[in-house]
């Protein structure tokens, strides 16, 4: 391969992780000509078609793919050597990738501030989604680590976990069994229920719990976020089960019921592949995790939240 330059391959490697030039040129700030003139230069260098067209969307060739893996291995070697240096210069900075489950985000961002602060020269990218989404991320090695509140069996991983992550049921805050005490799972039965989306790690293990008493509960919503499930607990369209960590905010629109075999026990793990070698940045993140949650857990900055009816913010940290 004669004359490649880095920048081609970045502009390669961008275009084929997106499946589009438009998205490449968005991303670089480049326009969408440049794109092409570039990807145009690399493949007369390859001496191969790195992408085909089908239709409207793009795919990569047999040498497109192999030049992707290339690519994500050299950047990889690249970023793992500049943050060697910078930290020989006693420095932190670099790039810290995450990819975390979606009850996640409302306790990592609020960890992460404090970090940021301590090691300014830190960029951080943070992806929010479900369980599945994530397994495809770490299969493509996408990030540095995973926060997830299932650790996957079929893949070889480091798991450690830092955090409990308990699920609890959500319901308007004048729901008629806000007040009540020990709630037999199987009442559960009469009530409108909103699960999240199929590919949620929280409605995996919902459904297991409830098939493990013999529970099947009207489901009248599905909604993708734990954001859109709240909203329709508050306008009074059913109950749902979701971390307890969701509550940090608007408590006072909700009620926790006091169901049998809840809460459920959960805890969120960090996650990274069996054998990837952790950058500076990464590692420097995971000790600090590790020493942010026991503070969590020592200073009881996230408390347990009363079996009732939340009426005041002060109730919550």
């Amino acid at each position: 391969m004669n004359q490649a330059t880095l920048h081609q391959l970045k502009v390669f490697e961008a275009a084929a992780r997106h499946g589009s030039f438009t998205r490449a040129a968005e991303e670089l700030f480049l326009t969408q000509p440049t794109v092409s003139m570039q990807i145009k230069q690399l493949t007369k260098s390859v001496g191969l078609p790195l992408f085909e067209q089908v239709g409207k969307r793009l795919f990569l060739t047999e040498a497109g793919r192999e030049l992707f893996t290339t690519c994500r291995q050299i950047f990889e070697t690249i970023a793992q050597f500049e943050m060697t240096v910078a930290d020989l210069k006693g420095l932190k900075q670099g790039q810290l990738r995450l990819a975390v489950i979606t009850t996640a985000k409302y306790i990592i961002p609020r960890l992460l501030g404090p970090f940021c602060q301590l090691y300014p020269g830190i960029d951080i990218s943070l992806q929010v989604t479900n369980h599945e989404r994530i397994l495809e991320r770490m299969i493509g090695n996408m990030d540095d680590l995973y926060i997830m509140s299932q650790v996957p069996e079929h893949l070889d991983v480091h798991v450690e976990a830092f955090l409990e992550n308990p699920l609890v049921v959500f319901a308007p805050a004048n729901h008629p069994l806000a007040q009540e005490k020990n709630i037999p799972i199987e009442k559960l039965v009469d009530q409108p229920f909103i699960m999240r989306e199929p590919g949620s790690g929280t409605r995996r293990a919902v459904q297991s719990l409830f098939e493990e008493h013999g529970i099947k509960v009207k489901v009248k919503l599905e909604l993708g976020s734990n954001e859109a499930i709240k909203q329709a607990i508050a306008g009074g369209l059913g109950i749902s089960i979701l971390s307890r960590h969701t509550l940090l905010t608007d408590s006072s629109e909700f009620s926790i019921l006091d169901v049998q075999h809840f809460p459920m026990k959960r805890t969120w793990y960090m996650v990274y592949p069996s054998g990837k070698q952790l950058s500076i940045v990464a590692r420097t993140y995971y000790e600090y995790l590790l020493e942010a949650a026991k503070k969590i857990v020592e200073h009881e900055v996230i408390t347990s939240v009363p079996q009732q009816t939340l009426h005041s913010k002060s109730e919550i940290p």
